[in-house]
């Protein structure tokens, strides 16, 4: 096991910045993932670490070891990509076995730690088989135990998932956290998928454009988004945001499950500490236990999530109604969170935004 440091990394493909200078530290132990939108430089930075892309100004450490200049076979760690890379022609068990044996691991030795790692990730009565005899699933066992049975020191995984079903997709990522348990090893995670990234990491690295927005666990990504990219990339679906108008230096923001739809005009009236949107619901999302309704506001479309009970048919005059403590504030300018002492009320009505 060992910590990974990132010390003002950058990486520029043909005088292009696609890694802007970024500082990390993924701890000792951790499940970290980089998760971020196409483009935005999450595998660039994990094939950085890896040694498969030189870095062009910056330190990579590897435990205490700077391994910028050194090859990835020598750095202590195993890669699992997501299109398995496995050789069609060998059998699972020689699959398994093939980095160890260019290792010169004896071949009693070799055959223990092979029966291990398949007997871990469920691979034993499969070893004969060759891998066009194999689920999805089972080839990505195949990839991972063949990463495992080397012991590295940090596991490297880019959207080792995505090229699998929802359904299998959902089992292996149970199946991987609780991996990650037993071994007590380094895992970096590259991923695009936010729900992913929320349900399997213990740190989660948000990173759009080159640059990392946040660095913080699953809950204080949700609870408190430090800009308004990752208020909105974080939680599905995404973030209300509402403004007066372009003139306004800030923008506010609202979850949609803290959302109400109230159709008594009473009960809608507003209130110092209440935010207030009359509006129209146009359309519906029915997802089973909860229900998406989609509210034309002179602020602009908001959704609000809803048990499918309460749901409100479409057509209905509504007002979507927001506890102040569930606003956030924004500048829009930069994106920042404004962090206030006073009411967020006082300031979103100053807006004239109820």
């Amino acid at each position: 096991m060992a910590r990974v440091v990132l010390n003002q990394i950058t990486k520029t493909f043909q005088n292009q910045k696609v890694v802007k200078g970024i500082d990390l530290m993924v701890p000792d132990g951790s499940f970290t993932v980089l998760v971020g939108p196409s483009g935005c430089g999450k595998s660039t930075t994990l094939r950085m670490i890896a040694g498969l892309e030189t870095v062009s100004s910056g330190e990579i450490l590897i435990g205490d070891q700077l391994v910028n200049d050194l090859a990835p076979g020598k750095r202590d760690i195993a890669m699992v990509f997501q299109n398995y890379a496995l050789y069609p022609t060998m059998s699972v068990y020689d699959n398994i076995a093939y980095g160890l044996r260019n290792r010169g691991t004896s071949k009693k030795e070799c055959q223990m730690l092979v029966e291990e790692i398949a007997e871990i990730v469920g691979l034993t009565p499969y070893l004969k088989r060759k891998p066009s005899q194999l689920s999805g699933g089972q080839r990505q066992r195949v990839a991972l135990a063949r990463a495992m049975v080397k012991k590295p020191k940090v596991f490297l995984m880019d959207e080792p998932l995505s090229n699998l079903d929802a359904k299998l997709r959902n089992q292996m990522r149970v199946e991987l956290t609780s991996l990650h348990k037993q071994l007590g090893s380094t895992f970096i995670y590259v991923t695009h998928d936010q729900v992913e990234a929320m349900t399997m990491g213990d740190q989660i690295v948000v990173m759009s454009e080159g640059d990392i927005m946040q660095v913080a666990a699953p809950l204080e990504l949700y609870q408190e988004p430090a800009n308004l990219f990752v208020a909105q990339f974080i939680g599905s679906p995404a973030m209300n945001i509402v403004s007066d108008d372009e003139k306004s230096k800030s923008v506010w923001g609202f979850r949609p499950e803290k959302a109400q739809l109230v159709t008594d005009a009473v009960s809608a009236a507003p209130t110092q500490d209440m935010l207030t949107l009359p509006g129209k619901v146009i359309s519906r999302e029915i997802l089973g236990s909860d229900c998406l309704c989609h509210v034309e506001t002179e602020k602009g479309r908001i959704v609000v999530k809803v048990d499918t009970e309460r749901a409100v048919n479409i057509g209905t005059n509504v007002h979507v109604t927001v506890p102040e403590t569930q606003i956030y504030e924004f500048d829009r300018a930069t994106g920042k969170r404004i962090i206030r002492t006073e009411g967020m009320q006082a300031h979103a009505m100053a807006g004239g935004v109820v």
